[in-house]
């Protein structure tokens, strides 16, 4: 279809769709492509379904009051649980990390999601992670201990620092999980088994 004026439309609906889906990790050009035309040509009702289940999460989906993750209420099941332990508070960097710990079927305290990490190069300090947040949960008369699960990259390691010099400053004991994980490893991508020895062996952190 030719726009007013004689010109084609600078963005058709292919290619908005296109670009869009660029906007995952790791799905560049080709990827978007060819993910785009499989959706179309083999897999409508997929497509359909994914954009309902996109529609429904956004609509619905809010962070807990508490530990910060997804949840559709205003407190997520896990921190609601009367059979976690209270006294215990794991810092990770994003939702899949909690997941990660989980599987490890070696931990039983609660959570506390960043969303992130701190990373001065790309714009993300103290105020975009809201520690704020993190420091009045940690500080509610029920943490004792508060584990720092970042990842063992530059930017997880400056975030454990950063963090552990202001909660021991309001005297929490602070532990840091153990080396299990490799330099530069993500929890994401590490089986249970390692992360489980990591968790066990963790240390005073500072």
């Amino acid at each position: 279809m030719i726009a007013p004026g004689g010109k084609f439309p600078s963005t058709s609906s292919l290619e908005a769709l296109i670009d869009a889906l660029r906007c995952l990790p790791g799905v560049g050009p080709k990827s978007a492509q060819r993910m785009t035309y499989h959706l179309l040509q083999r897999d409508r009702a997929g497509a359909e379904r994914l954009a309902q289940a996109l529609q429904t999460a956004l609509a619905s989906l809010r962070h807990c009051l508490r530990c910060n993750n997804f949840t559709e209420s205003e407190i997520c099941q896990r921190c609601a649980s009367s059979r976690r332990d209270q006294s215990l508070l794991c810092i990770v960097e994003m939702p899949v990390d909690a997941i990660s710990m989980e599987e490890t079927h070696a931990y039983q305290g609660l959570y506390y999601v960043l969303m992130g990490r701190l990373s001065p190069l790309d714009g993300i300090g103290p105020k975009e992670l809201a520690f704020e947040r993190l420091f009045a949960r940690a500080t509610d008369g029920l943490v004792n201990e508060v584990i720092l699960a970042t990842n063992f990259t530059n930017e997880g390691e400056a975030t454990a620092h950063y963090l552990s010099e202001l909660l021991r400053a309001r005297g929490l004991k602070v532990s840091r999980i153990a080396r299990g994980l490799p330099v530069g490893g993500e929890l994401e991508f590490s089986d249970a088994a390692t992360v489980a020895q990591a968790l066990m062996e963790r240390r005073d952190y500072g």
